[in-house]
């Protein structure tokens, strides 16, 4: 991996931490970039391994929206076991 697609791979994090937490509740800007990357594995691996296929063309939308999906999903689970 170059510099360029580590900086592309953090932003799409962020990005995707934010969404989550504007539909789940949460802020600030590590609680994205955290709950944003491990979200695009979380997301990433459940889409491939349930045989999601999203439609989408572009590869940097599908991503993010993977993204924020996994994302989505630890930001809850995260509420849970703090719980």
């Amino acid at each position: 991996m170059d510099t360029r697609s580590i900086l592309i791979f953090l932003g799409i994090g962020i990005l995707a931490g934010f969404l989550a937490s504007l539909i789940v509740g949460g802020g600030g800007l590590i609680t994205y970039l955290v709950s944003g990357v491990i979200g695009s594995f979380v997301g990433g691996y459940l889409f491939s391994a349930l045989n999601i296929n999203l439609g989408i063309k572009n590869d940097l939308v599908r991503q993010i929206i993977t993204s924020t999906v996994g994302a989505i999903i630890v930001l809850l689970l995260a509420r849970l076991i703090a719980s």
